[in-house]
């Protein structure tokens, strides 16, 4: 069976800056392999494109440059927000928010729709950058297809797997 629309496929890969010789971002393995619906957005459109047509017992190896997978960097996800948003009765949340903290942004309802990287806190302001950590990155995927399968019915209703 083949790679296409979906179709539920487990894969292992190891995710590389750059090359095949880059450092290691992330290593998905057997034991914990990914499992992904095809055509439901739950992976990059230009990763799916490369799988299409494997079957289980292929493997890949291909890169994506940044525009396929997190974007280009972008200078204007870099936002300066008043230290007082970041108050609790008070005092600012030092344990929440200092310099390298990833922290979730909320809007009035309380509703998380953003992920921002803390990079500088002064006296007044807190520098916070919305990009994602991997934007602007060129990612290289070297992998194996471990199985694919018919998806079901609730599975293509929810564009998720169910397993």
């Amino acid at each position: 069976m083949f790679i296409e629309k979906n179709k539920v496929v487990s894969l292992t890969y190891v995710l590389r800056f750059d090359n095949a010789e880059g450092d290691i971002i992330e290593e998905i393995d057997v034991m914990d392999p990914e499992i992904v619906l095809i055509g439901h957005e739950n992976l990059f459109e230009k990763f799916e494109e490369k799988i299409q047509n494997l079957k289980a017992g292929d493997t890949f190896e291909f890169i994506l440059n940044p525009e396929d997978a997190y974007g280009e960097y972008d200078d204007e996800k870099i936002v300066d927000l008043p230290k007082e948003n970041f108050m609790i009765d008070g005092e600012f949340d030092e344990e929440m928010v200092y310099e390298g903290a990833i922290i979730p942004m909320e809007d009035e309802e309380n509703d998380i729709h953003a992920e921002a990287i803390v990079i500088e806190i002064d006296d007044e302001n807190v520098k916070l950058d919305f990009n994602h950590p991997l934007a602007g990155e060129t990612l290289h995927f070297k992998g194996n297809i471990l199985m694919v399968r018919e998806a079901t019915a609730e599975e293509i209703k929810f564009g998720d797997i169910t397993e």
